[in-house]
């Protein structure tokens, strides 16, 4: 074969190549583009801003994200705003659908009330503020997320966490601490605050560029507003978060109450509920009473009377009580006087009080109703 032959053999095989190489760049390029499409994400959604703007920083990378929420018993949002008369004017929604319906996701919300009493009974790091099961409740959030993940055959999981904002479980340090007890390992990806953090496997691997996430830190809500400005944002709920009943000093003391009172640490969901509503007194250590507040708590409380022996006034207008305990004959003169107190007939010399028992039988008591000033603050829980 003569050399001119031999050289445009060569420069034909260089051309060749040259042809195999960029075709092997496009095709590996589109077969990038649409692995990063394909990828899928499940994003714990509480229905605050910090949630919403994870799913929104994912999204604008390609990644289909759907939504998953669990219900505890503890959320702030939900009935107490559809019972109080004053809270009528507030908008009636789950905020979390609400967040999904916004995003454009499907929204997975699961029942995880009976599991999660171990987490609030007996947490490993303790509680945060007030029973703020706070650190070992993102680690069981997350772990049962990451179930489901692997189950639906889905890639990676997100949150709306954001370094330094909460105390206890937000830290640098704690942060590590969820991601390997849940079991996620480097599949958790925190957008808001990634760039603070070592690299996860979806950042490895070119599943999302992590000169596109953020590094938000601290507890200022600036960054995360200017954030949800450029996106158009312009309602959400929880701007400073705080979803959950459990850091609520009141709502943990009448908790701690509860479970003092049964000499054991141990709860039901219509126990939750209930803690939710009304005025909570305890004048004897064998017995709470709680006393509607307004029409609305009054209305929601008479579902209970087959359940707690109740009082209410005949002679004057007033609220419902129920009473969650074994209360003597003296005890129950002392809680009607409490509900005549809180009637129209305060001031009046006497008030009738009608006692109905969990069996429906009913009697009456004329009561003299209890000054305020024979109502000790310590009997409030």
């Amino acid at each position: 074969m003569s050399p001119e032959i031999i050289s445009d053999l060569g420069h034909r095989n260089s051309i060749n190549q040259w042809y195999y190489y960029q075709t092997f760049t496009v095709i590996s390029s589109m077969n990038t583009s649409v692995e990063n499409k394909s990828r899928k994400a499940v994003a714990l959604v509480s229905g605050g801003l910090d949630s919403m703007l994870a799913v929104k920083v994912i999204q604008d990378q390609g990644i289909h994200v759907e939504g998953i929420n669990f219900f505890t018993g503890f959320c702030v949002e939900g009935h107490t705003h559809a019972i109080r008369k004053k809270d009528r004017a507030r908008p009636k929604r789950n905020n979390a659908l609400w967040t999904a319906e916004q995003l454009g996701i499907k929204l997975h919300i699961i029942d995880v009330s009976e599991p999660y009493k171990d987490v609030v009974i007996n947490p490993k790091h303790g509680y945060g503020a007030n029973l703020n099961p706070c650190l070992d409740c993102k680690g069981f959030m997350v772990q049962k997320a990451y179930a489901w993940m692997q189950e639906h055959d889905f890639d990676f999981l997100i949150t709306g966490e954001v370094m330094g904002q909460r105390p206890m479980s937000q830290r640098k340090d704690t942060m590590p601490v969820v991601s390997r007890e849940s079991g996620a390992g480097d599949l958790l990806l925190r957008p808001l605050c990634a760039k603070l953090l070592p690299e996860t496997k979806p950042e490895r691997e070119g599943w999302v560029n992590r000169d596109e996430l953020l590094d938000f830190s601290g507890r200022n809500r600036k960054p995360q507003m200017a954030l949800a400005a450029s996106y158009g944002i312009e309602d959400y709920a929880q701007p400073a978060g705080g979803c959950c009943f459990l850091t609520d000093a009141s709502y943990s003391s009448k908790l701690a109450d509860l479970w003092q009172a049964r000499g054991e640490k141990t709860y039901e969901i219509d126990d939750i509920v209930m803690l939710k509503v009304g005025r909570h007194l305890r004048p004897r250590d064998n017995f709470k009473i709680i006393i509607a507040r307004e029409e609305g708590e009054t209305n929601f409380l008479k579902g209970y009377r087959k359940r707690f022996l109740s009082l209410g006034t005949t002679s004057h207008t007033g609220p419902i009580a129920l009473i969650d305990g074994e209360p003597s004959e003296t005890d129950l003169e002392l809680a009607a006087r409490l509900v005549a107190r809180f009637s129209s007939g305060r001031d009046a010399d006497s008030v009738t009080v009608e006692v109905l028992q969990k069996d429906g039988t009913s009697s009456t008591l004329d009561v003299q109703p209890l000054p305020s000033n024979e109502v000790p603050q310590d009997w409030y829980v």
